[in-house]
């Protein structure tokens, strides 16, 4: 399927409401962002701070959230002509493989994708490390599957452990909206447990201890889950490819006696939805589970697992809207999203949120 049949959703997103920076450098709380909450069986579009959550949700209702950690996935990496590139680390496959993507900087220190990368070459990495360029990407969820636009398979020699190393020497994957490089502190989100996301599962960034407890007070489930998230591919919105997944016997039974009461089960951010959807059945049952996950949600699949979704602003072409359609419909996110254009909300990992419920 083509990336752009994913979603039929078009609109222009305005530069200025791209959030170049965390909501701290704006002088707020994270949970100071703004919240835009929308009910797809009314089209009724209200709007508030994520602060106040607490007031749209209801004793019983269950927020499934992903608590994998974000890594410092990106690297400085020399090539052997001595261009200076900058080296993403997308997923951990096995051992010493990885899926990279690498990309080129310009004098305004502007990234895009590097072009002229070649089978079989070295580049050289911080610490005396390497990374080998083995051939592009092909995923193995399909048959037809065609070799990636952005990803290489690369094999890493590292004279640490993966996350010993990056620590020293990587920083997060930054794109060019945002225009200031910040510490990885800022990409994790406050319930994050185990490492391996190359970018941040950012629908999570604005909840607070403070408002866990709130919400825990209130009668509220928390059920989490890991998805070990790759990069994004802001480019060319290829489909998203393979990612590590585990769900819980206690998250799946929480889910499941959730739908058995009749509750809501609202997914924080489209992460969770992948790892969720991939272990419910057609017949609405969720099981424990723990692997590889190449489910792609489009509205022809629909959605078996949850009827609610906490999520960012996606940009137009983005994948992520095929999920935001099967969930809520055209009509609905269509409605949503020219409220959003409209009252100025911001969009991407610094953004601000959006609940859709029914």
């Amino acid at each position: 399927m083509a990336p752009s049949s994913l979603s039929m959703i078009e609109f222009s997103l305005p530069p200025e409401l791209e959030a170049s920076a965390p909501p701290e450098a704006r002088g707020l709380r994270r949970d100071q962002v703004r919240l835009m909450v929308s009910n797809y069986s009314t089209d009724q579009v209200r709007h508030a701070r994520f602060h106040n959550l607490p007031e749209f949700l209801t004793q019983g209702d269950v927020l499934v959230i992903n608590t994998s950690r974000t890594m410092n996935a990106a690297l400085m990496a020399t090539r052997e002509d001595g261009i200076v590139l900058e080296l993403h680390l997308s997923t951990h496959l096995a051992e010493d493989l990885w899926t990279v993507e690498v990309r080129t900087i310009d004098s305004a220190g502007k990234s895009k994708h590097f072009e002229d990368s070649r089978q079989g070459e070295i580049l050289h990495l911080p610490g005396s490390a390497m990374a080998t360029l083995q051939m592009p990407y092909v995923s193995d969820c399909n048959e037809n599957s065609a070799p990636s636009k952005t990803l290489w398979l690369a094999k890493l020699n590292l004279p640490d452990k993966v996350d010993d190393f990056l620590t020293r020497y990587g920083f997060p994957i930054r794109y060019n909206y945002v225009k200031a490089q910040w510490p990885l502190s800022y990409y994790q989100t406050v319930y994050a447990t185990e490492s391996g996301s190359a970018e941040m599962p950012s629908a999570g960034r604005p909840f607070t201890s403070e408002l866990l407890r709130q919400l825990a007070s209130k009668g509220i489930q928390i059920a989490p889950l890991i998805l070990h998230t790759g990069v994004s591919n802001i480019e060319t919105h290829e489909p998203p490819y393979k990612e590590f997944y585990r769900v819980t016997h206690k998250t799946a039974r929480i889910v499941n006696e959730a739908r058995t009461s009749g509750r809501r089960i609202i997914a924080v951010g489209t992460t969770a939805i992948r790892a969720l959807e991939t272990v419910t059945n057609a017949d609405g049952k969720t099981h424990a589970g723990e692997g590889w996950t190449c489910l792609v949600i489009t509205p022809q699949r629909k959605l078996r697992a949850v009827n609610a979704l906490l999520t960012g602003m996606h940009e137009p072409e983005a994948t992520h809207l095929a999920i935001l359609e099967t969930l809520a419909g055209l009509s609905h996110i269509k409605i949503a999203y020219e409220q959003a254009l409209s009252e100025g909300y911001l969009w991407h990992e610094f953004g601000d949120l959006h609940l859709i419920m029914p």
